[in-house]
């Protein structure tokens, strides 16, 4: 069987992914807002938002549907405009990206998969909304609730490397994150052992303050730290966006994604995440 994988939406995870699937022998298509994609060669990208739909072709011989577009006011775009031919595409199987923003602000405690979601933020109501949206939609699908995401170009190492990083503390403020080869296995592992309906979260065993991990980057490359900046002082600096990334505290558990899908953390904590990435790009700044 030819196995074709269309991924909506080929941002920073959804590259990655389609890179793991290409080497996988996969044939990759997928959308952008644009249409433009010059970081992959040999997978087609067709623009598509709400205004424009994906040609009636493309999705010819599809067998596996991933969705990393976020909702809008309106509701979740891939569902509202391409719904109808996806379920006619009767793909084996979906997979939608959400976040681990759906719980909310747990202070500091842990939440797993059966947690109640009950976001602070109104883009993760709007996450939640979608997930129940794709699970109704009668499409095998898969949810996936990222943690903060990072990889190369997207971390600490570069922030410190921009003169951009700022070691803010918000005592008692930890965050989950998951680097983003860990998110294109945890997916591929799915579609190996599907279990439509069932949501998985991607994070790594290391939930941590914000601060400590600046503070790792800028030893791993020999720079010193950032002063360290009382939250009350930064708050008053920060974007409404900045600001909404400190509204949830909470640790997240990732059992189910290493029992279920057999996952084995390549990055089981930032340190190997950030080590690896200075190690791609030199021990400098």
């Amino acid at each position: 069987m030819q196995r074709r994988f269309f991924l909506f939406g080929l941002g920073f995870s959804g590259r990655v992914i389609a890179r793991r699937l290409q080497q996988a022998g996969w044939e990759v298509a997928g959308t952008s807002r644009s249409g433009d994609l010059f970081d992959l060669p040999g997978v087609t990208c067709h623009p598509f938002d709400r205004d424009h739909p994906l040609p009636a072709a493309a999705l010819d011989g599809v067998t596996h549907v991933l969705s990393s577009v976020p909702p809008d006011a309106a509701g979740d775009p891939v569902l509202d405009v391409m719904g109808d031919a996806l379920r006619a595409l009767r793909p084996h199987w979906a997979g939608y990206l959400s976040t681990t923003g759906v719980y909310g602000d747990c202070g500091g405690g842990w939440v797993d998969e059966d947690s109640p979601l009950d976001p602070s933020l109104e883009r993760s109501r709007r996450r939640v909304a979608a997930e129940a949206a794709w699970r109704a939609s009668g499409l095998p699908v898969h949810i996936f609730r990222l943690a903060g995401i990072y990889g190369p170009g997207r971390s600490a190492v570069d922030s410190v490397r921009s003169g951009k990083a700022r070691r803010i503390v918000k005592p008692g403020q930890v965050f989950s994150r998951i680097h983003v080869e860990d998110i294109a296995a945890a997916v591929m592992a799915s579609m190996d052992r599907p279990h439509p309906g069932t949501a998985y979260n991607l994070c790594d065993d290391d939930p941590a303050p914000p601060q400590e991990v600046i503070a790792h980057a800028c030893a791993l490359l020999g720079v010193a730290p950032p002063p360290e900046i009382p939250w009350e002082e930064a708050r008053a600096t920060l974007s409404p966006m900045a600001l909404s990334f400190y509204a949830d505290n909470k640790r997240v558990r990732n059992g189910r994604m290493k029992t279920e899908l057999g996952i084995a953390l390549a990055y089981p904590s930032y340190r190997e995440g950030l080590a690896a990435i200075v190690g791609k790009h030199g021990t400098t700044a």
